[in-house]
């Protein structure tokens, strides 16, 4: 989940794609790490790259936009240093602009009166206990205290051990065999050239991101495939018409308030798509808004699917992805007829969720295909692509030949 949260925000500033390398243990005098690094390519101003990131998700939550109202409605006085940034902007050697910016989690501030300021916090996902989480708090702030000579010191040093934790073979394999469930798009380099789906390229694909910046993670799973991508935010989306597909994201939120202004202006827009049967992807909160219109009731979790991987059937096909939901909506039936045409649904068999389905123009899923839960999401793209925007016939008409 934090890799994800992470990824988001590289696909945002790494418009020419990136890569995730490790992952690696990062030993500290009270606790270990386990770390990855996101090495992407891009041409923005370092500024910019800044901006964009200055916020860790780790220290917020995520998505961004709403994690910060959750904090200004919970936490009624400043964070201060902590959970910002320290920036050092610069240039090298060869005159291109460099950027070092750490996010200040493990800081001290001492004020003019001589007190001592300790901030320390947590990072919940989804196996997170409270208990575990309290424990780490302590350690985390433990390592500072120590170097100010008010807290637990670190063990004595001791000998030298013979060699580091992470040179251990059995920790090697442990952390290698981390990345077994996780997609390989992420995970391994690719070419900048490489093909795409026939009949992709040249065509033109607008995502319109519900406050949730998976849209950056999409926009690349799409471009590899071969469409040019443009992400725009809900409340200025503007005139989609000169697309060949709309893309309406993922983000948080009830679906079922329709008094909402982005619940609304979200069900506007796929009204208008749907009834002028331009090609249609929903995903997540999308879906959600698109089973909606189609009929279907939607019901709150009573467990949200946060970072919860999950193999489905998926139209005639077993795909392993990556969930991050508190609605679903739920079906009866593999087959629904809708005031849009017969609609194929791919649910579950225990409880009827719908995790996509697919007609005339339009498919939506549940879950996120760009995640990196998702080994099999670069695969669902691609099939529901072959429907929504089928390849030219290579076939000329007799005129055409003439």
């Amino acid at each position: 989940m934090v890799l994800d949260e992470e990824l988001k925000m590289m696909a945002t500033v790494a418009e020419h794609g990136g890569q995730v390398v490790g992952p690696y243990l990062k030993e500290m005098s009270h606790l270990a790490h386990t770390e990855y690094l996101l090495a992407g390519r891009g041409t923005r101003d370092v500024r910019e790259v800044l901006r964009e990131t200055m916020f860790a998700p780790t220290v917020t939550g995520s998505p961004m936009e709403n994690a910060c109202r959750v904090i200004a409605r919970h936490e009624r006085t400043g964070r201060r240093y902590y959970a910002g940034v320290l920036a050092l902007l610069g240039r090298d050697d060869a005159g291109r602009q460099t950027l070092d910016a750490p996010i200040l989690i493990r800081t001290a501030e001492i004020s003019p009166a001589g007190e001592l300021r300790v901030p320390v916090g947590a990072t919940l996902v989804r196996h997170s206990t409270a208990d575990g989480e309290v424990a780490e708090t302590h350690a985390k702030a433990a390592g500072v205290l120590a170097a100010l000579g008010r807290g637990p010191e670190a063990p004595a040093p001791g000998p030298r051990p013979a060699a580091r934790l992470a040179d251990d073979p059995e920790v090697r394999a442990a952390l290698a065999a981390r990345n077994a469930p996780l997609a390989r798009f992420w995970l391994d380099q690719r070419a900048p050239d490489a093909p795409g789906l026939p009949g992709l390229a040249g065509r033109r694909a607008v995502i319109v991101d519900g406050e949730d910046t998976f849209t950056g993670m999409l926009a690349h799973q799409l471009s590899a495939l071969g469409l040019t991508v443009e992400v725009r935010p809900w409340h200025a989306c503007g005139d989609v018409d000169g697309h060949d597909l709309v893309v309406v994201g993922p983000g948080p939120g009830d679906p079922g308030n329709t008094a909402e202004p982005k619940m609304a202006a979200l069900r506007g827009l796929l009204t208008g798509l749907l009834t002028r049967r331009r090609p249609t992807l929903a995903v997540c909160l999308g879906h959600q808004l698109l089973c909606g219109l189609l009929g279907l009731p939607l019901h709150r979790r009573e467990a949200p699917y946060q970072g919860l991987q999950r193999e489905v059937a998926l139209f005639g096909a077993r795909r392993r992805v990556g969930f991050y939901a508190t609605f679903t909506a739920r079906a009866g039936a593999d087959r629904l007829a809708t005031p849009h045409g017969s609609v194929e649904v791919a649910r579950d068999a225990a409880d009827g969720a719908v995790h996509a389905l697919r007609g005339r123009g339009f498919a939506g899923v549940q879950f996120h295909p760009e995640s990196v839960l998702s080994p099999d999401g670069l695969a669902v793209l691609a099939d529901l692509l072959r429907d929504l925007l089928p390849a030219p016939t290579a076939e000329l008409t007799a005129a055409e030949r003439a």
